[in-house]
Order: C-alpha cells, then sequence, then structure tokens
C-alpha cells in the first residue's frame, strides 16, 4: 500500500500560506556562487528588513486573530566561523499543530512553497531525539511522488546528517538544488562532534563551516526540547538564517503566525476523538497501598504526595492523597493501624524515591498493595478484546487495526517469563475462541516491541541484544515499527501489537493505532497528551487513503486509573499548555456505551417523508464572477497602496591587520538609499502577475486581459515603474482576496437528478453515552427525533436538542448524518438539523396551516461577521443551496425557542 495525501486541506493550507506571507515583498533569489565566511556556498539570503518583515508578521497575526507582537523575537549568540567568532542573530516563527494533523507535511510543503516563491533553497531539519527523525525522514519518503507532482516534478534532495559521510554536507553547502538535510540537536551541540572538528575527509575544513556559509533554514522540529542555553547555543552555531518552530506544545511561542488546537482539530474532526477505559483495583482495603506521586524540593524542605487509603468518618476507606515529610508516619495520615512501620525515613527528590522506616521503598509512579499483576491483567484483556471488537468491526472496510502497549519495565517483556508477555499470550489464547477471525492465530506472530538502547557521542540510538538475546528480531521488529509504516498497516503484515517502554512516547505515531494500553504509566513519568498523541491521527485504509468516518475514527486509552481521574489529568495538561479556550471536549468513558436505535416507524410517517423529498436533493455549484465589478474593487485598493522603491544598501569599513598577520574586513557604518534605474528593461508586467497568480495557494487563474485591463486602470503604474516586482506581488494579494471573496458571493446552485436515499439510514449505531441526549418528551414518552438517543458536539448542540424536546409543535427532527453533505467552494458542508414544525396558534392549538419543513445551523453566536471564514462561508452556501436551490427555509439558529 501506498498513503495518499490530500493536497487542498484547508487547515494545512492555513499554515502554509501564514509562513510564505511572512516574506512577502522579497524578491525571488537566483542561485549563485558566493563567498560567506570564508567558503564558497550557494545559499539563502533575506532581503527584507526588519521593519517590513515585522509589517508583515503584524499582518498575518491580525488575519489568524492572534496576538499582535510588538517586535520581532530572536535569538542570538556567538558562532565560531574560519574568520573568528562572529555574533548571530536569527529571527523564529512559530506554527502551532496539533498532533495527528500532518505538522511534517506542512513544513516539507512550506519549505517547498518558499522556494518557488522566493527562492530559499537551504534547510536543515533540526529534531531533538532520533525516533523523531526517523519520523521525519518517513515523511519526506511517503509524500516524495505526492510533492514532486503537485510541484511540477521540483528537484529535491532530503537526507540524513551521517557524520561518516561528510560529503553530504558539502553537497549542501554547494548545491543549486533545494536540500533539506535532517540532524538531531545532539549531533551538533558539543565541541566534541564530528560536524565542528577540522578533518582531512574534507581537506582539512571545518564542516560546520560550510553549513555556516550556506544561511540555512532551521525548521525545528518540537522546539520545546531545544530551549536549553546549550541547544540554543548550537543552534546559533549552524549561522541561520531564520528558525521555523513547529510543535503542539510551544514552551515559547516566539512570532506565532499559525495556531491549531487541540479544540479546533476535534471541532474540525481532524483527529480521532478519544474514549478512556478506566481499569482499578477498588473496594480493597485489606492490605496497605501506597503510590508516590512526586517528591519535591522547596526552600530547603523537602515533601511528598503519597496516596493512601484513608478512614473516612463515614467509616468507609478512600483512597486519598497526602503530604508527607521525613518523620511522618502513614498510620497517623491514614488513620489505620495497618501502616505501621510506615514512618518516613527518607526523601530524595534526585531519584524520585520515598524510604520507610521498614526497609520500603517506593518510586515516583511505583505503587504498593495495588495487586499491579491482577491490574496489568484486566487492562490487558479489556485491550486485546476491543481490538478483536474493531477488527471484526473494521475488516469489510478494509482498515487494520494496532494496538500500542506502554510497559513498566523492559524486562516484564522482553524476557521469556516476562509478566506482561505472559499476560497478553494468555489473554489472547482465552479470548481468541470468541471471535472465529482470530482462533488459529498465534500471539507470538502479532506482537513485536522497540526498546531503544544505547546512545553513540553523535546522539544516535544503536540497538543492542535485548536480555531475551534476540538481537535479529529486534531489529526487524524496529524496522518495521519505524521505517515501514505500510507494511505494518497492511494486512499481509501479521502485527498488530505493539510493545514499547518510553521510545515511543514521542515522534513516532500510526494512523491506525486504535487502542493505547498504560500499563503503570503515572503523569510523573509522560504526559497524557504525549500517550494519546501516538493513536490520534485519522486511520486510513489498503489503499492509504485517509477514513473520515466519525464513528470509525475513535482511541480507546486502557489506562490502569479510574476513567475520572486520567481526565482530570489530561484535561488539566491541556489547560496548562493552551489555556482553557484551546482544550479539546473531556474524553469520553470508553466503558459507557450505548447503541442509538432509529425509529423506523418515525422514517414512514408522512411528515417524514415530505421533509426527506424536500432537502434529499442533490444539486451542484457555479460560480460566476463579475469581472467588471471585480476589476473596479482590485483597481480601488491597488490605488491607495503603497509601493515601496527599491534600495541600495552602503556599508562602510575599513582593512586592518589581523593576528593572524591577514588582513581583514571591519565593518563601521551601513546605510540605505533609494535609487533611480538608469534604462532599466520592464518586464512583461501581465505575465509576471499570471505567474504569481499561479503560484497562489490554492492556485487561482485570470486571464490575462483582465490582468492587463487592472494594470491600465489603476492609478499606480509609477509604482510599477519604480519597483515591478513589488507591484506585482501586491497586486496579485489584492486580486486573490477579492477574487475569494466573489467567489461565495456569486455562487449559484443547480438541482441534479440525484437524491440522497433514506435507506442510507443506519437502522443503529454505536455511540458514547457522555455525548448523547435521550429523544423523551416531559412526561416520558417518546419524543420527536428519528433516533432514541441524538448525539451531541457542543453545549449549544446538547441544549438545542433539549430545547427541541420542549416544544410539543416540533413533530419530527434529524440531526442529519455525516454522509449528508452540500458541496462548497472549499470543502463539503454538513448541515446540523431538519426539523418538521406543525403552526400553532397563541393557544397552542394547531392552526391547520401547511407544516414548516426547516434546515437550522447551530451556533453559539447568530453575527456571521463573528464566524470564522470558513464557518461563515459553508453557512453562505447552505443558504444558497437549500433556500434558492431547493426552496426550503435555512436559517442559522442558537436556540431551539427561535426555530421560526
Amino acid at each position: 500500500m501506498q498513503f495518499r495525501f490530500d493536497a487542498n486541506q484547508e487547515f494545512q493550507l492555513a499554515a502554509i500560506e501564514a509562513v510564505a506571507k511572512l516574506f512577502e515583498g522579497q524578491p525571488p533569489i537566483k542561485p549563485s556562487l558566493e563567498f560567506k565566511l570564508g567558503f564558497a556556498a550557494i545559499g539563502n539570503r533575506l532581503d527584507l528588513d526588519d521593519r517590513a518583515l515585522l509589517k508583515n508578521v503584524r499582518g498575518v497575526q491580525t488575519g489568524a486573530s492572534l496576538p499582535v507582537d510588538k517586535e520581532l523575537l530572536s535569538l542570538e549568540g556567538e558562532a565560531e566561523t574560519v574568520e573568528g567568532n562572529q555574533k548571530v542573530r536569527f529571527y523564529n516563527f512559530s506554527v502551532e499543530m496539533e498532533t495527528g494533523t500532518g505538522k511534517t507535511y506542512v513544513y516539507i510543503r512550506t519549505a517547498l512553497e518558499l522556494f518557488q516563491c522566493y527562492g530559499f533553497r537551504k534547510y536543515i531539519v533540526v529534531v531533538p531525539s532520533v525516533a523523531i527523525r526517523e519520523g521525519v525522514l518517513k515523511t519526506f519518503q511517503m509524500t516524495e511522488k505526492h510533492l514532486k507532482e503537485h510541484y511540477g516534478n521540483l528537484s529535491y534532495r532530503y537526507y540524513v546528517y551521517d557524520s561518516e559521510n561528510l560529503s553530504q554536507v558539502r553537497q549542501f553547502a554547494l548545491s543549486p538544488n533545494v536540500e533539506f538535510m535532517v540532524m538531531t540537536i545532539d549531533s551538533f551541540n558539543k565541541a566534541s562532534n564530528v560536524i565542528r572538528q577540522t578533518t582531512d575527509r574534507l581537506q582539512g575544513e571545518t564542516p560546520v563551516h560550510l553549513v555556516q556559509a550556506a544561511r540555512p533554514i532551521l525548521i525545528l522540529d518540537e522546539p520545546q526540547n531545544m530551549e536549553s542555553e546549550l541547544r540554543i547555543q548550537a543552534l546559533t552555531t549552524l549561522n541561520p538564517l531564520f528558525a521555523l518552530r513547529y510543535s503542539a506544545t510551544h514552551r515559547n511561542p516566539y512570532n506565532l503566525v499559525h495556531r491549531l488546537t487541540p479544540f479546533e482539530a476535534y471541532r474540525q474532526r481532524l483527529v480521532k476523538r478519544i474514549e478512556v477505559a478506566g481499569v482499578e483495583k477498588v473496594d480493597d482495603a485489606n492490605q496497605v497501598f501506597i503510590r508516590l506521586e512526586g517528591v519535591r524540593s522547596e526552600k530547603k524542605t523537602l515533601t511528598a504526595r503519597v496516596a493512601i487509603h484513608q478512614l473516612m468518618k463515614t467509616g468507609q476507606v478512600k483512597e486519598k492523597v497526602v503530604v508527607v515529610r521525613p518523620g511522618d508516619k502513614l498510620e497517623d495520615k491514614a488513620g489505620r493501624p495497618e501502616y505501621a512501620g510506615f514512618a518516613v525515613e527518607e526523601l530524595d527528590a534526585g531519584e524520585g524515591l520515598v524510604r520507610f522506616a521498614n526497609g520500603v521503598v517506593v518510586k515516583v509512579g511505583e505503587a504498593r498493595g495495588a495487586d499491579r499483576v491482577a491490574v496489568f491483567d484486566e487492562q490487558i484483556r479489556y485491550t486485546v478484546e476491543e481490538h478483536f471488537r474493531k477488527q471484526a468491526k473494521l475488516r469489510d472496510a478494509n482498515i487494520k487495526v494496532l494496538s500500542l502497549f506502554f510497559i513498566d519495565r523492559v524486562d516484564n517483556y522482553a524476557r521469556e517469563d516476562g509478566v506482561i508477555r505472559r499476560l497478553f499470550d494468555k489473554a489472547f489464547n482465552e479470548l481468541k475462541r470468541k471471535y472465529p477471525d482470530w482462533q488459529s492465530a498465534e500471539p507470538e506472530k502479532l506482537r513485536a516491541a522497540y526498546f531503544a538502547a544505547r546512545r553513540t557521542r553523535e546522539g544516535d540510538v544503536v540497538l543492542e541484544d535485548s536480555s531475551s538475546g534476540e538481537a535479529e528480531k529486534d531489529k526487524e521488529a524496529y524496522d518495521l515499527i519505524m521505517k515501514d509504516k505500510e507494511r505494518l498497516l497492511s494486512f499481509d503484515e501479521p502485527t498488530c501489537f505493539i510493545f514499547s517502554h518510553s521510545a515511543l512516547r514521542e515522534g513516532w505515531d500510526n494512523p491506525n493505532v486504535f487502542q493505547i494500553c498504560t500499563l503503570n504509566q503515572t503523569a510523573s513519568e509522560v504526559k497524557k497528551r504525549q500517550e494519546v498523541g501516538r493513536g490520534v491521527r485519522l486511520c486510513v485504509d489498503q489503499t492509504g487513503d485517509r477514513v473520515r468516518d466519525d464513528k470509525v475514527n475513535v482511541l480507546t486509552v486502557v489506562a490502569n486509573e479510574s476513567y475520572e481521574k486520567y481526565v482530570e489529568r489530561y484535561q488539566a495538561e491541556v489547560v496548562e499548555e493552551l489555556g482553557a479556550d484551546g482544550a479539546p471536549p473531556i474524553p469520553v468513558n470508553a466503558r459507557k456505551r450505548a447503541t442509538v436505535l432509529l425509529r423506523k416507524k418515525y422514517t414512514l410517517k408522512p411528515e417524514f417523508v415530505e421533509l426527506w423529498k424536500r432537502i434529499a436533493q442533490k444539486t451542484r455549484y457555479c460560480v460566476k464572477i463579475d469581472t467588471p465589478k471585480l476589476i473596479a474593487d482590485v483597481v480601488k485598493e491597488l490605488d491607495a497602496a503603497t509601493i515601496k522603491k527599491p534600495h541600495i544598501r552602503v556599508i562602510k569599513g575599513t582593512v586592518a591587520v589581523g593576528t593572524e598577520d591577514e588582513f581583514e574586513a571591519v565593518k563601521v557604518g551601513e546605510r540605505l538609499a533609494e535609487y533611480e534605474g538608469e534604462h532599466r528593461l520592464l518586464p512583461n508586467l501581465v505575465e509576471v502577475m499570471a505567474d504569481l497568480m499561479g503560484r497562489t495557494t490554492p492556485p487561482m487563474r485570470l486571464t490575462r486581459g483582465t490582468l492587463l485591463e487592472v494594470f491600465q486602470r489603476t492609478k499606480n503604474q509609477q509604482g510599477a515603474m519604480d519597483n515591478p516586482h513589488e507591484f506585482a506581488t501586491v497586486a496579485v494579494q489584492i486580486i486573490k482576496r477579492k477574487l475569494a471573496e466573489q467567489m461565495i458571493d456569486g455562487i449559484k446552485y443547480e438541482k441534479l437528478n440525484e437524491w440522497y436515499e433514506m435507506s442510507q439510514f443506519e437502522a443503529e449505531f454505536d455511540s458514547w453515552q457522555d455525548y448523547l441526549v435521550p429523544s423523551r418528551r416531559a412526561d416520558g414518552t417518546a419524543g420527536a427525533s428519528v433516533y432514541d438517543q441524538v448525539p451531541y458536539e457542543s453545549e449549544v448542540e446538547k441544549e438545542f436538542v433539549e430545547g427541541l424536546e420542549k416544544r410539543d409543535d416540533v413533530r419530527l427532527y434529524v440531526k442529519l448524518p455525516a454522509w449528508f453533505v452540500v458541496n462548497t467552494p472549499i470543502g463539503t458542508y454538513n448541515p446540523d438539523w431538519a426539523i418538521v414544525l406543525e403552526p400553532r396558534d397563541e393557544h397552542g392549538e394547531p392552526t391547520g396551516e401547511q407544516k414548516l419543513y426547516l434546515v437550522r445551523e447551530t451556533k453559539d453566536t447568530l453575527d456571521r461577521s463573528k464566524l470564522r471564514p470558513d464557518e461563515r462561508a459553508k453557512v453562505d452556501c447552505g443558504e444558497r443551496h437549500f433556500r434558492d436551490a431547493l426552496g426550503v427555509d435555512y436559517k442559522v439558529v442558537s436556540e431551539a425557542k427561535n426555530l421560526d
């Protein structure tokens, strides 16, 4: 199989365009060999001054409703060059994208976009770990065919930096092509790294000096892991032109230019929904229970947070977290004699442990008296059965299901008698009897594990023999899990259960991970967002196509704590990192599912048959552009635009004699001056504008005649004479904006001889009880919904459903299923509700008038100007489709009382 990629996903295009807009006004750079810092290189160059760059940054931030920066934020330090130590300062721009939304794809494509628009061609992708590096390399491989087709067979190279192959570094500096070099931060953050050593393999040159001469653009993947002083200095050593920072959880969002929060990703259905199955031992106070949550040191005082079973005033025993200091007795804290002897003797914040007077030692994350093996057994059983159940449901859809287990200790799986391996095999063999497709399967042929071992000086991970001694098998598992994602997703590959300790917690994910089982993981060891991030990406089928069915895309986390505790911690992490507004909906309880049933007799009612007859006809749209109005609007704005004149940079320097008896230039002054060109050949402006139009994202086309008329009618023709390229760039920006406005304003829908069939309604489907509203009237009788329960995705929808059930004049309603869509120029639109309303008089009695057949969209605001641009556009298109083409009453509402 091969992954298939969609080049026109709006949320990805927005991230690409945000970065591309930062450099508007930058003239395209043609490749030329120049001497910089003592070396010849074909490098990057940025001609925009700080003022122009800051203006672009603010424009992008304003357009995306992000906080507007007052200044450009940069990092700086000294870089050792062939000409001596030099101060290096480089700007940083941040893009925030939720895990699973194609961040790596976006930054690769952004780099290619920057090359096409401005000629930037040298990129270094810096990653904090080998796992992330392997994931990046895999994305380069999977997207290569797709991206070359999209960019007209554009030539680019990508490779992992290898200290044994330094000819790569020379190629990087001298190549006129687009070059991507992928490096771990550990490969260049120390003076002892090969890249920073003079070597005979490069005729006495130092590899990093070649990199410096190329002025690379850094793409920092997970930059929050590169915030230490040592690592910032390492980035400075590369002498970058600027850095693009990509993460879901920025620690310092330097000049944030794009944000896709977890909430937005959930709301736009760009990631899987999360459900949690909590597994914990309850109602057993017969043994001493202790779990160390953490050890803290502050103001010369050590404290620890310890979970114990405390005797309450009611006589019940409940788990409670208490704070202890050296000398404290758990017997006093718990109020139970069972804890006698558990006096705190020592707290160690560095090692993360507590030692009691009776010799018992508990480390952070460990629990005593919790019957760990029993909890493991239930978690593993639940995960395996969930795997069998989902695979049975998804096999006909050609989707392979994977399950990922995070384990507490490597030996618990790697050893032949490891408790986790033993429990898995036992559970598998017992459960497979209930599932015909698995009865002949052998568990040892379906599971694989990856555990990273020692690191080299360059930061690489070297696989060593595991405690099982199966080195070759370990290497095969590594290649399958880390490098051969397509084979892992194929039904031809039996492996579908993956075990890891910590190596897969970041940088690796797989779209078909549907279960994540966390065996003895705690908040102190790993973030919940890290855990779920391994499986939130939307799944793919055997052809490599992304599947967007909400009922399919569900990630089940099987946790060794209660559902409530897991969710509380998960939500707290998101709020801490992103604020309450950025938090996604709370994960649902996987153990509280419900089956939603279709009320078939409702679909046979004349009211529903009539409703469906009115709304089910499909349409197609055409867009009529009012060319005279477009030209007039563009010319009006272009007349008022400022076209900057070219300028000359004057740098004054003196020649001095250095300490090594050599001449060197010393800069003493700089001035910028405008100039008038003499006898310059003006380019064909229409062709330049047409070329820029074709390079926009997505590409847009206008006839040469229309572009010529824009130029002929503008009063700003002197600007075109002063700076033709700047004029063309500004004109295309205005044209693109005005054209987008007209595409929606001028859209028209026409009926097709095609309909959505009522037979497409599912007789039943599973959903989460947490997000269902029962369809019942106040007197307990069946409500008006076509289904006996109604799923909702927001509080607005929940309150709307409850309001509908309280209205006796609502005869029928249905939440329109995901397959019921209206096509629009910016993607498909799935409207919310179809409703049959019976007119009533002031006494609540039926008037006998014809029933009203309505389509309603629920939003938390009725002011369309406050909706996101894509939301507003889809609502506008929905109105044209239903009201104008089908003659159906369509409206945006926020409450059920305002239906009509």
